[in-house]
């Protein structure tokens, strides 16, 4: 599906945008479509953390003798390298 609207961002983000598209041999759309679903895909990931949040909270944390949030930190501590 396509949509056409114009969209209004300032001088600074438009440079950026047409350097990023520049540096990867892509078009600005299709840097925009990438962010898009870069943002989408964290949505979805914060939703589920949440849920998982919930699930650990009225379990008091705790699965048998694993902790939730302990593996979860180290989850997202090796897949982002915080």
């Amino acid at each position: 599906m396509t949509i056409r609207k114009n969209f209004l961002i300032d001088q600074k983000m438009a440079e950026e945008l047409e350097k990023m598209a520049k540096e990867e041999g892509k078009t600005q759309t299709q840097i925009t479509h990438e962010a898009l679903e870069i943002y989408m895909q964290n949505k979805k990931r914060e939703k589920r953390l949440e849920a998982l949040d919930m699930l650990a909270g009225s379990l008091n944390g705790k699965i048998g003798d694993i902790n939730i949030k302990k593996e979860r930190g180290e989850y997202l501590a090796k897949k982002y390298g915080y």
